[in-house]
């Protein structure tokens, strides 16, 4: 029977388990090793990394930190979940189950964006997702939104902010709406509509997108933009806590509890919260409200 049973090992539920460790309550944290975390090579807007820092490192030094603390971590993934008079009662796809009497939903989001060779070693050094993180990062720079339809569009004209010298390819041929081609056409932004085999990015930093008709474009900077992110609530929904309509979990604003007694939710799987340094403060709030309704 654990105090806490943290359910997912990325910024959140690691800061959450630092601070329980700290509390010297016994907390268990299960990860399947797939956030989004894992696949950012660079952070650029956390405080005290002005060069930037990977999300691999993150959770190296927070699972480092929080084992010191006797904090226990399991590989796996939580399939169900529920809730008795007591406890939690939650059973992970390798047939084991675990007690707690407190639960954290760290379990994040998943980005939607296709398996092109090259991508993946560029995600947070040359091609970004979120402007309000990374838009910095193509200031003046030619840059290609990668996306499809009125989502890779609209991010398009998003980054018009950083840089005039934007094209957009919308690899998915989904279809834009009229005004918004001609926003495009109206900031100058070059349309493209064909797929893309695979980028050109040595070291990870992008030099040229190989459309699948062998057309080369070559640009400084990108941005991937496809809509349909994976919000990984559906533990919550389990438990019957409340949720928007784009599955991102309500949470009360001081302690980060759900509408679900002893159940908190903290990172990017929470309304409003997607970004890295919004997730460690959330992961440290909910544990000290975790920490005060145990004693």
């Amino acid at each position: 029977m654990y105090d806490c049973v943290i359910v997912g090992g990325g910024i959140a539920g690691l800061q959450a388990a630092i601070q329980l460790g700290r509390y010297q309550h016994d907390v268990l944290v299960i990860d399947n090793e797939g956030g989004r975390s894992r696949l950012c090579r660079s952070y650029h807007n956390i405080l005290g990394y002005p060069d930037g820092v990977s999300g691999e490192y993150l959770r190296q030094k927070g699972r480092e930190h929080a084992e010191g603390l006797d904090v226990v971590f399991e590989n796996g993934k939580v399939e169900t979940v529920e809730k008795t008079e007591e406890h939690f009662t939650l059973q992970t796809d390798k047939g084991k189950e675990i007690s707690g009497k407190r639960i954290l939903l760290a379990t994040g989001v998943m980005d939607r964006f296709p398996k092109l060779e090259g991508l993946i070693p560029c995600l947070g050094l040359s091609v970004y997702i979120c402007p309000d993180c990374d838009g910095y990062e193509i200031n003046g720079k030619k840059t290609a939104v990668i996306g499809s339809g009125n989502v890779g569009a609209n991010m398009a004209l998003t980054l018009t902010y950083w840089t005039k010298n934007i094209l957009y390819i919308n690899h998915e041929k989904q279809p834009v709406d009229k005004e918004v081609l001609q926003k495009l056409e109206d900031h100058n932004i070059k349309y493209i509509e064909k797929e893309i085999h695979s980028l050109s990015a040595p070291n990870g930093l992008l030099e040229e997108i190989n459309l699948i008709n062998k057309e080369k474009i070559s640009v400084e900077k990108g941005f991937l933009a496809f809509g349909g992110n994976d919000v990984r609530s559906s533990l919550a929904d389990q438990l019957g806590a409340e949720r928007l309509e784009n599955k991102h979990v309500v949470v009360d604003p001081r302690s980060k509890m759900t509408t679900v007694k002893h159940v908190w939710a903290a990172g990017d799987v929470v309304a409003y919260s997607e970004q890295a340094a919004i997730a460690m403060g959330e992961g440290l709030q909910a544990a000290i409200w975790i920490h005060k309704s145990l004693i």
